[in-house]
């Protein structure tokens, strides 16, 4: 099969359409972080430095660390840039650019998002870290795509559907991370459980400010569920396709986070750079 001009969007120097970038400017290990400015974080702990640019919110700067070839690449907020950010790495380093065609071999990801997000039990302290064991969606996303779910993966995503009670048709999906990932990045100093990624910081979050929302009560349905010792724990904006469209491409996707709002306790972070730099730090020596 030939992908057509219209699906395989290039721009005209035969760069991924969105990104702006070619194979050779890409690692197969990457480092996906929301904030722009958050790649300059990462790039500076490198050794070297072979690759710097920026095409609208998507910032890359490839290098190494320790002696592991690693790309930082920003994906701006939200499952719509994630659907774009997958899409594209995939092809990058799957489909010939040139021949418009599937290649032979494949090449799989190791791709661990760092970001921040809000903490959904009482008991995780703010600057905590937040390993997902899996992202379940209040988003679109994975419901465009022919995603195959473990039974494991349908049960609980049942359950929490059941328990949430979600405004309207709104459908969740559930997917695990990289059990290689996961195992990389967890330790002591980790919380991990359930992540849900929703499609907006203030009402999708239970958050109500001058609208009124339908989802008031989701934070406490959500903190409050529990099924064969699995909790949720965190929530944010990305991991839910991140891992859906991963998993399915054949490619291996962990999140880990720093918690900087305690949402039951109502607690927020002053300032959290350094503990953002100890994190990066703590994943680059594990990835």
């Amino acid at each position: 099969m030939q992908y057509p001009k219209t699906e395989l969007v290039l721009d005209g120097q035969g760069r991924v359409y969105h990104l702006g970038l070619s194979p050779s400017e890409v690692s197969d290990k990457i480092i996906l972080v929301g904030d722009q400015d958050r790649v300059k974080l990462i790039s500076s702990y490198f050794d070297t430095i072979e690759h710097s640019s920026q095409h609208r919110e998507f910032a890359c700067i490839t290098g190494t660390y320790n002696g592991k070839r690693i790309t930082a690449l920003s994906s701006g907020i939200g499952t719509d840039n994630i659907d774009i950010v997958m899409n594209e790495l995939d092809a990058l380093f799957n489909i010939d650019l040139e021949k418009r065609e599937n290649k032979d071999e494949l090449t799989s990801l190791s791709i661990v998002r760092i970001g921040t997000c809000g903490i959904l039990q009482a008991d995780i302290p703010v600057h905590g870290y937040i390993l997902s064991e899996y992202a379940a969606g209040l988003d679109n996303i994975g419901h465009f795509y022919q995603i195959e779910f473990t039974e494991a993966e349908e049960e609980l995503n049942q359950a929490i559907q059941n328990h949430i009670q979600l405004p309207g048709e709104i459908k969740t999906y559930l997917t695990e991370s990289s059990g290689d990932l996961f195992e990389r990045l967890n330790s002591d100093q980790v919380f991990s459980g359930i992540t849900v990624t929703s499609s907006g910081f203030y009402g999708p979050q239970g958050r109500q400010l001058r609208l009124k929302t339908k989802s008031r009560h989701l934070n406490d349905a959500l903190s409050d569920f529990e099924f064969n010792g699995h909790r949720v724990v965190n929530f944010e904006m990305e991991s839910s396709a991140l891992f859906a469209l991963g998993k399915n491409l054949g490619h291996q996707c962990g999140t880990i986070c720093l918690g900087i709002a305690n949402r039951p306790n109502r607690e927020f972070s002053s300032g959290y750079q350094n503990e953002m730099l100890a994190l990066i730090k703590y994943v680059l020596d594990r990835i």
